[in-house]
């Protein structure tokens, strides 16, 4: 909540700089005006560094720092826009992390190579496995883990890509504080920790020319990684994923984003391996793992008003979400689907570039939500 207040702050305050007297500003004025006077060239690149601050009962005080970097291969406005983005904390309860997120397009988008490195010490909110799991927490799981993922995807034709998938996943110093006395939901696949690396091909389509702001086009992603236990791993099993995301325009500024994502286990997973509901992206308003099982399915609809007609900074955006998770297929019942549903507000940081950031308010049907504050549309 706090983190999201803080960005609200420094975005008052940067408009109380672009309204101020003209002249030679200093450092933080030049800095503050980065959010309200974007003169840069389009096709030069752009980045922003700005603090973040948040509480939460499992971390405490949160404080941290984030960065974005965008641009064109060879400042080719022709490419499709690449992103870099970074997030570094600490708490006061002595837990860190460091997450780097990229999309980099080549020259002529001949290349796509896409990934995720995670690392950090912080707690993981555990319900146990399954549609069904109890809303109250069975246990907060402390534990180091260290998250690789990397895509090489090579343009075969148009606007078809398929490559290589990495994928490293390590889980260790694992401590599950219980709140029940059932030792054995306790004591799920990889409780004592795990190191798996998996290795698989994916394919890609891809008509999208703005990774963070999307105004027209068509993403399907299919993969398979296969995690064997020749590897170092403690099982063999296999994952299945894809994604599917259109946009249609609405008129020059509104937009009708519809996505609907598959993923699916093989085998005997880690259950921090298993298909995992919630986070900032897909079922906003769910954190990050309150359902787990092997295979999930869900589907989200946003329509985004970028900019609004009588402020051409501020973009609105309402959005709902359906999914569930799932064991076997006989499981999948209208009963047992999961909904959540908000809006959000988004503010213009580099016109140049459609490039906005956001702030969602999303609610779920078990009465509970999330406040999301990031660059970029969240699909």
């Amino acid at each position: 909540m706090l983190r999201a207040l803080i960005f609200s702050v420094f975005i008052l305050l940067a408009h109380l700089a672009s309204l101020s007297q003209q002249g030679n500003p200093n450092f933080v004025k030049r800095y503050l005006r980065k959010f309200t006077s974007d003169t840069t060239e389009k096709s030069r690149p752009q980045n922003l560094i700005y603090p973040t601050i948040s509480y939460t009962p499992e971390t405490k005080w949160e404080f941290g720092f984030s960065t974005v970097l965008i641009g064109y291969a060879k400042k080719d406005t022709n490419n499709r826009l690449s992103e870099l983005r970074t997030f570094s904390f600490i708490t006061s309860l002595k837990q860190y992390g460091f997450l780097l997120d990229h999309a980099f397009y080549s020259h002529k988008n001949r290349w796509f190579i896409l990934g995720l490195l995670k690392m950090q010490s912080f707690p993981l909110a555990y319900h146990g496995i399954g549609y069904n799991s109890p809303k109250e927490k069975i246990a907060i799981v402390e534990a180091f883990t260290f998250n690789w993922r990397e895509r090489f995807l090579h343009k075969i034709f148009g606007n078809l890509y398929m490559g290589l998938e990495l994928d490293y996943q390590q889980l260790s110093g694992v401590h599950f504080k219980a709140n029940t006395n059932d030792v054995s939901v306790l004591h799920p696949t990889g409780y004592t920790g795990y190191h798996n690396f998996g290795a698989g091909i994916g394919l890609l389509y891809d008509t999208r020319h703005n990774v963070l702001n999307v105004r027209k086009g068509l993403f399907v992603e299919m993969a398979y990684l296969n995690y064997p236990k020749t590897f170092g791993g403690i099982n063999n099993f296999s994952s299945v994923f894809s994604d599917l995301r259109f946009f249609y325009p609405v008129r020059k500024r509104n937009v009708i984003a519809l996505q609907a994502i598959g993923q699916f286990t093989l085998g005997n997973a880690p259950f921090s391996q298993l298909a995992l509901m919630g986070g900032e992206m897909m079922m906003r308003g769910y954190y990050l793992g309150r359902f787990r099982d092997k295979n999930y399915l869900s589907i989200q609809a946003e329509y985004r008003m970028l900019p609004l007609n009588f402020a051409k900074k501020f973009g609105l955006a309402i959005f709902a979400s359906l999914g569930g998770v799932y064991d076997k297929v006989i499981d999948v019942t209208p009963k047992y689907l999961k909904y959540a549903s908000g809006a959000g507000l988004h503010y213009l940081l580099f016109p140049g570039k459609d490039v906005w950031t956001r702030l969602d308010f999303a609610i779920n049907n078990e009465g509970g939500g999330g406040i999301y504050l990031y660059i970029g549309c969240a699909f």
